[in-house]
């Protein structure tokens, strides 16, 4: 059975039409034949989306039960029985209900493809893992419902529904996405136009992504290897020399021209992997690029022409920005060179020569010795005295032995010198080897001529031997070296970042760390006290007696005008002073975190301490002042004996400054338990209590909105451990909120049902309910969803229920009411 097709529709935003198309779609299919059935589709309300599921076939759903609520899911087992052509399932990145055959529907999505059955689908960009971040950062809105890139793009066709923001922020106008009472809130929040202006380009940016692919893709299944110019792709090759800085800034103002191009650097490396270029100058031009927008990229490669080509080629660059050659006249003259050999090799890519001030200075590498000193020193004086001590051990065989034995003793010593000493001390053998050979050994003895032309030319070539053995070898010694070096350097910088990796920053661990990778007594980072100009400061120190000061360190290095990492015990040479820069960096930024983190620390108890504060003063700016005001004007009215009042008019004049004063009395009860609760003294005693007696205790502590209550406790409930007094207040607190957001006509359904050791009492409404984003945020203190005004409360009810359910031992969760609405589940222990 061969796999299904997946078709998504992908969207920048809720209402762009993502159903719609999948609907017609699907519409469109059947009538031209094809057996299609609709697994899971969501019309969220809309008129015109319910149209055009009539007279679809509707596969029934599969309806679970969670914490004693039903829901609806998809019925994979179902669709899969059914065995369409094709299924429309919505909505993507959806999680299942716990209990659900899988967690996520695009799990469920791979069993129907799996059985062969094509599904066409619906997502917004935000659900895609690998925006989820952006996502929040534009939106501030965290988005738990994700799907893998991978699942999107292994999809065989990905379509985007777009609609500019002014359009559907019209539609949303119009009622067309979300219901009248949801509008504002939706329009001035998540739909704002800067919003989806962000969302969209993301969206095009994704969809152009996964187009890249695929062109990749088909180039590759076809063998071509030309440049398809699709799309703008400027590649800068960097030698890792000082005229790189220009390179990198000319190809990023020809890719500036135009609009989406893409800059990528590359550095050819040789195919042993050791770089020929100044690690500092790569490091600098990499941030250089990654600054200026663009990528960089490190290949292997002997025959660098090519390399470059192959991949400029690989990722279909267009433009190729090369630097005019560093060599000089003469060694040009020997050979072509990397940039008019490439530009020969380009096809259609274009080439780009520019010139620099480094152009035709020669390339200037310093030479290192390749072997130790005793090794050098141990050479010359094989080559002295070994070449005539051989002479004399070999002098009385002179009769025996013929010329060509004599010589491949002589060399033989010349390479041992040569694995000895390296090139020169080898070179030095060899010449005075053929001197004594020709003296000694070579008619006519005694004399520095050669009578036979065939003595002559094995001369020559025993000096050309020894002299190519041992540039060999000084060749072989010099990689070994630098390879060992390179390799010690990326073992102390792979420590470095496994150290950051670990959250290691701390001051004192790296500085430590740092003094036993070199081997150094002491290591020190010091500040200037009050910037430049200042006596120096010890930061941070590991070791011996730190430095007091960069002079006395045996090396320091400058970290920036105020900050010096000093090191003493021995002198660095210029590779390990580079690791040591690295480590310097480093050690900055952990001391940057370090103070950045306790500033943070000194400031957020203030901030927290403000930010109360000055909720409090809005949230019961209002709240005290209409009860306060209520109360003095039935106050002053029923003491105005100008006024005769009835007995009705009196008793309804007693009944508000009641009512004012409970509300009143109500607030700054809430106030100084919430108070004691931050303060952490909050009395409470816990014993077992029945619910049937505190629920409607609870419910007569409403007063007149008691008649919008439904209570459905059962007495065969168990008791549970909770302070009666405490656990009152938050059932008052949940029913007066749910009563306050639901619609006049709507009773609010309080209930209770056991699960395991805990009884959990819920409180259901019908109102707007609360997006998944905001839930947590209503249980802040002096927190209403939406902050637009100051007549819905103060906005402490959620936040003290939910702090004396914790204090007694409890929870309370919010959830979506099926059918729309809220339902705070508050779960208590049973009492032992």
């Amino acid at each position: 059975m061969s796999m299904g097709r997946l078709r998504v529709y992908l969207g920048a935003a809720p209402g762009v039409g993502k159903t719609f198309a999948m609907l017609g779609e699907g519409r469109r299919a059947r009538e031209r034949g094809r057996d299609v059935v609709v697994g899971l589709v969501e019309t969220h309300g809309r008129p015109r989306t319910a149209e055009l599921l009539q007279g679809m076939e509707v596969v029934p759903r599969r309806t679970l039960v969670h914490r004693g609520v039903s829901f609806t899911e998809l019925d994979v087992a179902a669709v899969v029985e059914r065995a369409p052509k094709i299924a429309l399932i919505d909505e993507l990145a959806h999680t299942n209900v716990p209990g659900s055959r899988n967690a996520k529907r695009w799990q469920d999505i791979d069993e129907i493809l799996d059985a062969g059955i094509d599904v066409i689908s619906t997502v917004n960009i935000q659900h895609l893992e690998s925006v989820n971040d952006v996502v929040e950062q534009i939106t501030g809105i965290p988005q738990r419902e994700t799907v893998p890139d991978e699942v999107v793009r292994r999809a065989g066709q990905v379509e985007l529904v777009d609609m500019s923001p002014e359009a559907l922020r019209r539609r949303m106008a119009h009622g067309n996405v979300y219901p009248p009472e949801k509008v504002d809130a939706a329009l001035s929040n998540y739909f704002r136009e800067g919003n989806l202006t962000a969302l969209r380009e993301l969206a095009l940016l994704w969809v152009a992504g996964k187009v890249d692919d695929q062109l990749d893709r088909y180039r590759a299944d076809h063998g071509i290897q030309g440049t398809w110019e699709a799309r703008e792709r400027v590649v800068v090759a960097l030698t890792g020399g000082p005229e790189g800085d220009t390179l990198v800034r000319r190809a990023a103002r020809i890719a500036a021209r135009t609009k989406g191009a893409d800059l990528l650097a590359v550095h050819v490396t040789s195919a042993d992997g050791l770089s020929g270029g100044d690690p500092v100058d790569l490091a600098r031009q990499r941030d250089l690029v990654e600054n200026l927008g663009g990528s960089y990229h490190q290949v292997l490669g002997d025959d660098i022409p090519r390399a470059l080509l192959d991949f400029a080629r690989g990722v279909n660059a267009t433009q190729l920005v090369l630097g005019a050659s560093r060599r000089g006249r003469f060694a040009q003259i020997l050979s072509r060179g990397v940039g008019v050999e490439t530009t020969a090799l380009s096809g259609s890519i274009d080439v780009h020569m520019i010139t620099h001030e480094e152009a035709k200075r020669g390339r200037r590498r310093p030479e290192r010795a390749a072997l130790t000193r005793k090794r050098r020193l141990a050479g010359w004086a094989c080559a002295v005295l070994g070449m005539p001590l051989l002479t004399l051990l070999l002098a009385p065989f002179r009769d025996v032995l013929s010329l060509p034995s004599e010589i491949l003793f002589f060399l033989c010593l010349v390479i041992g010198v040569a694995l000895v000493g390296g090139r020169w001390p080898a070179i030095t053998a060899a010449v005075g080897g053929s001197l004594l050979l020709n003296w000694f050994f070579t008619p006519p003895i005694g004399h520095l001529t050669i009578a036979d032309p065939e003595n002559l030319f094995a001369l020559i070539v025993f000096v050309v031997v020894a002299a190519a053995v041992s540039a060999i070898v000084d060749m072989a010694a010099r990689r070994t070296r630098e390879a060992a070096s390179a390799g010690a350097d990326a073992e102390v910088l792979a420590t470095l970042a496994g150290h950051v990796l670990r959250g290691d920053a701390a001051l004192p661990s790296l500085l430590a760390r740092l003094r036993e990778t070199f081997g150094l007594t002491t290591v020190t980072l010091l500040e200037r006290d009050g910037g430049p100009g200042h006596d120096w400061r010890i930061v941070a120190t590991s070791g011996g007696p730190p430095c007091a000061s960069p002079g006395v360190a045996d090396t320091d290095v400058v970290i920036d005008e105020n900050l010096v990492l000093a090191a003493r015990g021995r002198l660095l040479d210029a590779s390990d002073r580079r690791v040591l820069e690295a480590f310097a960096a480093e050690a900055a930024v952990a001391l940057r975190h370090e103070r950045l983190r306790e500033a943070a620390e000194q400031a957020k108890p203030l901030a927290e301490a403000d930010r109360m504060r000055t909720a409090l003063l809005a949230a019961v700016s209002h709240d005290l002042r209409t009860p306060l005001a209520s109360a003095k004007a039935a106050v002053e009215s029923l003491s105005n004996t100008e006024i005769a009042w009835s007995a009705e008019d009196r008793a309804e004049l007693l009944a508000t400054a009641e009512e004012s004063l409970v509300r009143l009395d109500r607030l700054v009860e809430n106030l100084l338990d919430m108070s004691r609760l931050q303060a952490g003294v909050l009395g409470l005693v816990l014993q077992p209590v029945a619910l049937e007696e505190i629920v409607p205790r609870a419910i007569d502590d409403l007063g007149p909105a008691r008649d919008r209550i439904e209570g459905d406790v059962s007495v065969e409930l168990p008791e549970i451990a909770a302070d009666p007094a405490l656990l009152e207040r938050v059932l008052v607190n949940l029913m007066t909120n749910a009563v306050r957001h639901s619609p006049q006509e709507a009773k609010v359904l309080i209930s209770a049902s056991r699960h395991g050791d805990r009884v959990e009492i819920r409180v259901v409404d019908r109102g707007p309910g609360i997006p998944v984003e905001a839930r947590e945020r209503v249980f802040l203190p002096f927190q209403r969803l939406g902050d637009r005004d100051n007549h819905a409360g103060v906005g402490l009810g959620l936040a003290l229920s939910r702090g004396l359910a914790e204090a007694m031992g409890g929870t309370l969760v919010p959830d979506e009411t099926p059918g729309g609405g809220l339902t705070m589940t508050l779960s208590m222990p049973i009492a032992a």
